[in-house]
């Protein structure tokens, strides 16, 4: 390696991972003589960089931690931000990000001082991410369509709809847009003059053309906004009234703070509208009152309740725990 900005780099970067490196193996990885690699960690020293030193046989170089290391000067906050933001990273949508992100957690505990290494670490240990539960996206994709969106250049890519029809789309990119379980590209389409939102992971072979365009101005506030109005417009909602056998006190009780409408019907019954996006939800939601109920719309909901109702009982025929078919 004879470009010694990229070794010097190359170098740091192995001395941050947690173990000494011996000159002889640090010397090999990167392709030059040992001679090479104490005159680069001699430079390294000169950046500020705390590079330690140890004779002997299981001697070696390691970077000290607990010193302030340039261009690396964090303050509490920004530390435990960096740390929070790395640990919810673990468990996002994006393909491989996972490893990468414990690989630079150790690194920035590596070079923080030890109040700050002792706050992160206990952040770390405390926090367990929720995956998102999406489909993962590549990391690789996400980086083409940045770099159109930070043209704005247009671009190519095949796509397949919800319904599993594909087709070929040209774009100028505006923003990418994560909401935590998925990732959705908000453009102008070329060939159907309007914009629309892709979910990532069913962009496929995106390509830059090379094309510089104008910023257009999209007919929202921003991206998030624009997307969040196209989702809950495509959503399907149900909106369920049922008549349920409990009075009006004790339906509030057991509801909660649940976004619903209650109406009293007599002293032992009332009427509750509820909406939702998923008919399981909203049969989820009945059963778990605990009280007499009747469906009195959707129909929808009533064809569940029986299907949930017959698999109920066919679980419970048997006594030896095994499944039916």
């Amino acid at each position: 390696m004879t470009d010694t900005p990229g070794r010097l780099l190359s170098l740091l970067s192995l001395l941050q991972t947690p173990r000494e490196w011996p000159g002889s193996e640090l010397a090999e990885r990167l392709g030059v003589s040992p001679r090479t690699i104490r005159r680069d960690v001699e430079r390294l020293r000169e950046l500020g960089y705390p590079v330690q030193a140890t004779l002997g046989s299981v001697g070696g170089y390691r970077l000290a931690a607990g010193q302030a290391m340039p261009p690396l000067l964090l303050d509490d906050e920004e530390a435990v931000a960096i740390a929070v933001g790395l640990r919810t990273a673990a468990g996002s949508a994006v393909s491989g990000i996972e490893e990468a992100s414990v690989r630079a957690l150790a690194k920035l505990a590596q070079v923080l001082p030890a109040r700050l290494r002792h706050r992160v670490g206990a952040l770390t240990a405390a926090t367990v991410p929720l995956p998102g539960g999406g489909p993962a996206v590549d990391p690789e994709l996400l980086a083409v369509l940045a770099g159109a969106v930070a043209g704005p250049e247009r671009l190519r890519f095949g796509y397949q709809a919800a319904d599993g029809a594909e087709s070929l789309r040209l774009v100028e990119p505006h923003r990418l847009v994560a909401t935590g379980r998925r990732w959705y590209l908000v453009a102008f389409d070329n060939d159907r003059d309007d914009w629309r939102i892709f979910r990532v992971d069913r962009i496929a072979a995106a390509r830059p053309t090379g094309v510089r365009v104008a910023p257009r101005e999209l007919p929202a506030a921003d991206a998030a906004a624009y997307v969040s109005a196209k989702l809950r417009l495509h959503a399907q909602t149900f909106t369920a009234v049922v008549l349920l056998g409990l009075p009006l006190v004790q339906a509030q009780l057991r509801l909660g703070q649940a976004p619903v409408r209650l109406e009293p019907v007599d002293a032992v019954s009332c009427r509750l509208c509820s909406s939702a996006d998923t008919l399981e939800w909203l049969a989820f939601r009945l059963l778990a009152l605990g009280c007499e109920f009747q469906v009195e719309e959707p129909p929808e909901l009533l064809d569940h309740l029986r299907e949930l109702g017959e698999r109920i009982g066919r679980a419970t025929a048997r006594g030896d725990g095994r499944a039916t078919a």
